[in-house]
């Protein structure tokens, strides 16, 4: 696992309810896996919603990696087009940084199931609040 010491104490709450396991963390780029078992729609299928708390989660880690300890970081928008349902066992979510400017940041996700094949596509700009030093 590649994930900065600091970072223990920004696993939210809604990521650990869902069974978040972050796996990579870097300003470029973030990933992370979670069960499909419990994040479900009533028809059984992975909930859209899971998708968007992944896929903004994954960006603003990626952000907090950017702007550091000292700096904070906010999602002011997300797009997610959910392209095929997953069923069971784990949904993987890898984000990576389009551009990284001073103020925002827009970070691709894929979300992908076991087999590959891609489960969403995601698009997320995070604020950054830089550290005053």
């Amino acid at each position: 696992m590649n994930v900065p010491d600091w970072f223990t104490g920004l696993r939210s709450a809604l990521d650990e309810k869902m069974g978040v396991e972050l796996l990579e963390v870097t300003p470029t780029r973030a990933a992370c896996r979670c069960p499909v078992e419990g994040n479900t729609q009533p028809f059984g299928l992975w909930h859209g919603g899971a998708s968007c708390v992944i896929a903004e989660s994954l960006a603003s880690l990626a952000a907090a990696a950017e702007v550091g300890p000292d700096g904070a970081v906010t999602g002011v928008d997300i797009n997610a087009t959910h392209l095929r349902p997953a069923t069971e066992g784990w949904v993987h979510g890898v984000a990576t940084a389009i551009r990284i400017g001073g103020t925002l940041a827009t970070y691709d996700v894929a979300l992908t199931d076991d087999a590959g094949e891609q489960v969403c596509a995601a698009r997320i700009t995070v604020y950054l609040k830089r550290s005053a030093r």
